[in-house]
């Protein structure tokens, strides 16, 4: 069976992931409960023409796409799989307005076409000219891992040697009044907001794309191997632990070898308690790294969590900005991932030098 490795890396998100090493940009904004993304150029990668008729998502997904193929040495992938909660939310708000705004007349139906959530992996196929499997996941918080875990196992049974994998949500005016009247976003009240000490419910939300060239051969650009991804829909707080140890021991792990573990913090105090409870207990003796008080939380934050452990191993390096607490290690060569939402849709991906 053949072995999953990271070979390159691509982040467009709302901190400057592009063009530098690894967060020394970082800000942590504790004023806006709805983070704006740190653009690009786009034209160096779309033509000004193609980028105007396009979301932003599509735009964040090719360029994202297009920095982890340079940075992997890579021209063709066999694949391309993406996952996305939302899809192209703007075009779909834009389709909706114009059936209001005409009466259900005269519509165009170039929003429609756009926004269907497979527009992005279908517009970078299209770019890169890759006639394989594309396959785009919509599985709420799970759509990147639903994603990873499918190009796993494409590489470990030898039907595709090289996978192009990615993680794509953007924001909107109009999506995000309605998530705040529904309560999902923090009050504006509150600030500052410090993720690791809420009180209050809700969560700042964010955006981005994240994308990884998987390929079953070490390469001198290789950040990772991924040892395993599982997925589970539905675990109480006192169960977590018990399925962690459970996924370690299926890898001949055990807590002791994780040298860092990356939880899904965003600030909701009633479901925060998830990873709380391993910080102070499971964990207490493992460096803990936090990612979504940069990234806001949105259905694939998770792949900004990947990409922060996959530079963590490469770097062996953990900015302060991301650290939980003071515990350090002498090598990060072993990392747990584990991400949940409103205690739903829990994660776990094991990533290893």
């Amino acid at each position: 069976m053949k072995k999953t490795y990271i070979n390159g890396v691509g982040c467009i998100s709302t901190q400057k992931t592009f063009d530098t090493v690894f967060l020394e940009e970082a800000v942590y904004n504790q004023k806006d409960t709805v983070f704006t993304l740190v653009k690009p150029e786009y034209k160096e990668y779309v033509s000004p023409a193609a980028s105007r008729r396009m979301a932003k998502g599509v735009k964040n997904g090719i360029v994202a796409s297009a920095l982890a193929m340079k940075d992997s040495n890579t021209e063709k992938v066999d694949a391309i799989i993406t996952g996305t909660g939302m899809g192209c939310i703007e075009d779909s708000d834009r389709f909706l307005k114009n059936i209001l705004d005409n009466n259900e007349e005269f519509l165009t139906p170039t929003s429609f076409i756009q926004s269907t959530h497979n527009t992005v992996g279908a517009q970078i196929a299209l770019l890169m000219q890759c006639k394989g499997y594309n396959f785009t996941y919509v599985n709420g918080v799970v759509s990147f891992e639903s994603a990873l875990l499918d190009a796993k196992l494409q590489i470990e049974e030898e039907e595709a040697s090289s996978i192009l994998v990615g993680g794509i949500d953007e924001n909107t005016d109009y999506t995000m009044s309605l998530y705040k009247l529904a309560g999902f976003v923090k009050n504006d009240q509150e600030t500052p907001f410090d993720v690791l000490k809420e009180t209050s419910t809700g969560v700042v939300y964010g955006e981005g794309a994240s994308f990884f060239v998987l390929e079953n051969e070490r390469k001198e650009s290789t950040y990772a191997q991924i040892l395993d991804v599982e997925i589970i829909n539905s675990l109480e707080e006192n169960e977590v632990e018990t399925e962690i140890l459970a996924f370690l021991k299926t890898n001949n792990l055990q807590i002791s070898d994780i040298d860092a573990v990356v939880l899904g913090f965003n600030g909701d105090a009633h479901f925060d308690s998830y990873y709380k409870n391993l910080a102070r207990n499971t964990f207490a003796q493992t460096p803990q790294l936090y990612y979504k008080h940069l990234s806001g939380e949105f259905n694939t934050a998770s792949a900004f969590g990947l990409w922060i452990a996959s530079k963590v191993i490469q770097t062996q390096e953990i900015p302060n900005i991301i650290k939980v607490n003071s515990v350090e290690k002498p090598a990060y060569n072993t990392i747990l991932l584990y991400n949940q939402y409103k205690g739903k849709n829990h994660s776990f991906t094991l990533l290893s030098k």
